[in-house]
Parts: C-alpha cells; structure tokens; sequence
C-alpha cells in the first residue's frame, strides 16, 4: 500500500483507471454470503445475470461489491477482481489485446450496471473493466467494510505497470528505495492503485494476482471473526504505516487483506 489512500469522490470513482468496483466469483455462493456478510455486514439484493447467479453486497443501503457463483466444472483459483473504470470498454479492451493482454470475457452489457469486461494483464493477473452509466450511483468508500485498497502482486514492476500505463493512461510514481519494488498508479495525481513487484517471492502455485485491501474498525476483532466463521490467517496482523493490517481468506481460500484506519 502506498501512503494515500483517501476516499474518492463520485466523480473520481467514474475516472478512466480508478478502481470502481470488486467482484468475487465463488461455488458456494450462499455460504460466502454468510460469510461476508456476517464480517462486514453486508447485506445482498440480485445483481445482472449475465454470467451466472450473482448478487450485489450493500452496506447501509450502498453498494460496496458483487458476488457470482461458478459453475461446478469450473476450476479457476476463487479471488477477488478489482474491476477498473472505463469511458469506452471496447476500445479498453482493444488497447488491452494491442498491448500484450489477453481478454477472456466480453465486452457485454450488464443489464443497467452498465458495460463490462474481463481481461488479463501479460503476466496474466486477472482484473475487470467497467464502463458504468452516468445515473449510476458510486460504490461507498471510506468506512468500515469496504474496499480500501488494490495492489497487484506480480514478479517486476517495470514492464507491467507500463502496460497498464498505456491502457489507462496512467502516471507512475515508483518508490526509491533499494530491495523494495514498488510502483503506484495515479490519475490525475491521485494515487489509487499500486504494483509491488515481488520477484521468486511469489507463489509458484498462484501467479501474479490483484490483491484487495477491505477497511475495518478492528483488525483483531476481524481475525478473531473470520477464524470463527471458518476462514484462516494468511498473514497476521502488524503494523504499517497505513494501519494494522493482515491478510486472511474465506472458507473457500479467497484471498483478502485487512486493514485499520490509524486514524
């Protein structure tokens, strides 16, 4: 995480390249609303349909996430994809396949969520992009059980982050600093995401990954609730200079992190 991490406002949520959105695609779709919404609070209402049952997580009335389930048959790694703000989703997608991504799935509409896709970056880390509606109201940020953060987890920095460089038009501010790879992505001089290239320290099982950082009022309470909701401690809690964060994953191994606002 860098050291900003401010809540945008509306019109900064809609901004090519900001993090809009997170989405979650699981097997056992009621089980991981039980989980998640006996952690953060969330309730659900239905989401589009497009890709399967999928609902919308609500905190106090606001949207904060999606959930979908995967079919049986499917296989892929159960994680968390943020998904990136986009103008035109098509020509986003376009400028992802000319620049060495992969696109798996769209673009397509989303019923009145709008228009969206799901692409791959060269080093093959997952991330969604999403062009939504003008009369959409912006996700919540900000408070206790929403998204704080997204940082992808990947071997180097130099030659990913330019990719995503040339798709969003990002600004880079690398971090100086000898053994620590680390690059944040900014618009408009505005950090909102981060690139933290972490060479063989990767797990070899896993790949590169888009990490999500949730905000909560109490990391020791939330350890001590996702242990006895059936989830695990990846990582424990300690202390940064953005809070006390940890990383954890629910009962069906997605991989999430934690962290209390120091504030």
């Amino acid at each position: 995480m860098t050291e900003a991490r401010e809540s945008a406002g509306p019109q900064a949520l809609r901004a090519p390249g900001t993090p809009c959105w997170v989405s979650l695609m699981a097997h056992r779709l009621t089980a991981t609303e039980e989980f998640y919404g006996e952690l953060f609070g969330w309730e659900f209402r239905p989401g589009p349909q497009q890709l399967g049952p999928y609902v919308r997580a609500l905190l106090d009335g606001r949207e904060v996430a999606g959930m979908g389930q995967l079919p049986p048959e499917n296989r892929l790694p159960i994680a968390w994809t943020p998904y990136l703000a986009s103008d035109d989703v098509d020509r986003t997608a376009e400028a992802v396949r000319l620049c060495g991504g992969t696109v798996a799935v769209g673009p397509l509409d989303a019923a009145e969520a709008g228009r969206l896709a799901i692409a791959a970056d060269p080093s093959g880390a997952v991330f969604g992009i999403w062009q939504a509606p003008a009369h959409l109201a912006p996700a919540i940020t900000g408070v206790p059980g929403t998204p704080a953060w997204n940082e992808l987890i990947t071997f180097e920095t130099e030659s990913v982050a330019k990719f995503y460089a040339s798709v969003f038009g990002y600004e880079r501010e690398p971090v100086v600093s000898a053994g620590f790879d680390y690059v944040t992505l900014c618009v408009d001089g505005r950090p909102v995401a981060g690139v933290h290239g972490v060479g063989h320290g990767l797990p070899r099982d896993r790949g590169p990954y888009w990490a999500t950082y949730f905000e909560v009022a109490d990391t020791a309470e939330t350890l001590r609730q996702v242990r006895g909701l059936g989830g695990r401690i990846v990582r424990p809690a300690h202390d940064s200079p953005h809070g006390r964060v940890a990383t954890v994953a629910d009962p069906e191994g997605a991989v999430f992190s934690v962290v209390q606002d120091p504030r």
